[in-house]
């Protein structure tokens, strides 16, 4: 039996700082003007499973753990999308990336147990139960392939090149596979007490840039062997080509400054990809507008790319953790099918040291494969090829 070669993206869903859905996300890209505001978590109509089994109504624990609300939301719309009712009978994978995964928001518990030694027992039930893919495939009634990635930044890229290889091997027809996070304040103090947060908002590459934004949200992809697309007919003119993943092995928070890890990811991706440089349209950076990772994550792919046009769209999200790899693949899968990019929010003044200059406009996009990028403490580094067939 020959084992599937071509896998299609067949449902997208995303929910973030930049719009609760796909629609509400791609008008946000196309009026670039940004209004900071104090740093909370955003205020938003989180839709629970329309796609549901039996239509089970949306579990009680949801209420407080805002991650698996965040991917449900996500979820949801990439099935929608499949033109699915149930998924009753289909060989499904779960992949699922996060770093929070709702296990950090129970500080009541804690700072309980701390003072008096004693506290209600549910946040540690819940912590327990803390498996984002597990919850996820429990609600959708599938029993594949589920994997719950926690690789810091690169987490969602990950989680998608997992069920890349799952659906290249024969280990199921249909994979949903991202990355989910939700605002903690535990991350927020961290990224302050690392001195890489920014008062302002966030720049990515610009000259000026002061570090991040944190974000929550949450991106998914519906991914299909072509037989498996075939035999219930549906179609998609996108797919997913490539995936790499390298560690530098340099430093537990800074990348390596020449970019080895990233260089060997992205010549991982383009080669199972079969794709060469010259063919990728634009590059969808991971661009966190840190000191360290855009020096490096910029000149390394100006080197590898030239002119090629590239953004990071972490101005519009902030940078959602584990979320941020799901969304940025989604977003390039849009970029491609849409035929446009956003411009780059937050750039203005080019620096030397990065090398790149990312596009200040929205940008007109030529050609059928792209190329999104993630980077992660430890030194992890993930590049996913996405294609666009006419």
């Amino acid at each position: 039996m020959s084992l599937p070669s071509t896998v299609l993206i067949t449902g997208m869903g995303a929910v973030s700082a930049a719009g609760i859905g796909i629609p509400a996300t791609l008008k946000a890209f196309q009026r670039p003007r940004r209004e900071p505001a104090p740093v909370t978590r955003f205020e938003s109509l989180l839709t629970f499973p329309v796609f549901e089994v039996e239509n089970l109504p949306a579990p009680p624990e949801l209420k407080k753990m805002r991650t698996y609300a965040l991917a449900l939301t996500a979820v949801s719309e990439a099935l929608e999308q499949t033109g699915l009712s149930n998924l009753k009978g289909r060989r499904v994978g779960i992949a699922l990336g996060t770093t929070v995964a709702s296990q950090l928001n129970d500080l009541e518990f804690y700072n309980a147990w701390r003072s008096n030694y004693a506290a209600p027992m549910e946040a540690v039930d819940r912590f327990l139960s803390g498996n984002l893919a597990a919850f996820i495939a429990k609600e959708l009634g599938v029993n594949g392939p589920a994997i719950t990635v926690v690789n810091a930044c690169s987490s969602g890229a990950d989680a998608i090149g997992a069920a890349l290889g799952w659906l290249q091997s024969g280990l199921c027809d249909m994979a949903i596979a991202g990355g989910a996070d939700e605002l903690n304040r535990i991350p927020l103090c961290g990224f302050n007490a690392l001195g890489v947060a920014s008062a302002e908002a966030c720049r990515p590459f610009d000259k000026n840039r002061s570090g991040l934004n944190l974000g929550e949200g949450a991106g998914v992809m519906v991914l299909e062997t072509e037989p498996s697309a075939a035999a219930r007919g549906a179609e998609s003119n996108l797919l997913l080509a490539g995936y790499g993943s390298a560690v530098d092995a340099y430093h537990l928070t800074a990348p390596h400054p020449e970019g080895r890890g990233l260089r060997r990811a992205i010549a991982q991706a383009l080669t199972t990809a079969n794709v060469r440089d010259d063919e990728i349209a634009f590059i969808n950076t991971h661009g966190t507008s840190t000191l360290e990772n855009d020096k490096v994550e910029g000149s390394t792919l100006a080197d590898l790319f030239g002119n090629t046009p590239m953004l990071s769209t972490k101005g519009y999200t902030g940078h959602t953790l584990g979320a941020a790899g799901g969304l940025e693949a989604v977003f390039t899968a849009l970029g491609l099918r849409e035929g446009w990019i956003p411009a780059s929010a937050g750039f203005e003044t080019s620096d030397e040291e990065t090398g790149v200059i990312p596009v200040r406009e929205k940008t007109k996009v030529h050609g059928a494969c792209a190329l999104s990028t993630s980077l992660a403490f430890g030194g992890s580094n993930a590049a996913l090829v996405i294609k666009y067939r006419k």
